[in-house]
């Protein structure tokens, strides 16, 4: 049985997004670095067509077997002419060391291949970030190359890999 379904956002994971957007320790892997308010996370719920195509975007919400959301994953800087999009996710951190990650690649790599018929997803993943270079080993993506000084931490510059995977 599976351990995790992917579905649309809805009004009531508001918390979820707020409390992942504003997580200052998640700012350093990405390229938020500031706050969002609940007001304009609400209002990208309520705008969203959960249509990547309309949206050049996707958040999808993972629930567990009970219902329960425990993290989300995104499509993003999506490219239709070259079918390909990059990868972000977070868990929960109470829910964290469960195999929940590896769940929801799974399935997204499924729904990009089989519903969006995407050619390709890759992800900027820091080179001190083990643990996430390490789960996107886990679901077959391959390190394709180093991004030099990629992103800024408020003290240095740190390097990225590129993680590449063909569907």
């Amino acid at each position: 049985m599976k351990e995790i379904r992917l579905r649309a956002l809805e009004p009531e994971d508001l918390e979820l997004m707020y409390e992942a957007e504003n997580d200052r320790s998640l700012w350093n892997v990405g390229t938020t670095n500031v706050p969002y308010s609940r007001e304009s996370l609400r209002q990208f719920i309520l705008s969203t067509t959960n249509d990547i195509y309309a949206d050049r975007q996707l958040r999808l919400i993972a629930e567990n077997k009970d219902g329960e959301a425990v993290g989300m994953v995104d499509l993003i800087n999506f490219d239709p002419q070259n079918q390909k999009a990059e990868v972000g996710i977070v868990v929960k951190r109470e829910m964290r060391k469960r195999g929940y990650a590896t769940e929801m690649l799974h399935e997204l790599k499924r729904y990009a291949r089989e519903v969006i018929h995407l050619h390709q997803l890759y992800a900027i993943v820091a080179e001190d970030n083990k643990e996430s270079e390490a789960l996107f080993v886990k679901a077959s993506f391959g390190a394709e190359g180093t991004l030099r000084e990629w992103l800024f931490d408020g003290k240095k510059y740190i390097n990225c890999r590129v993680m590449q995977l063909f569907l």
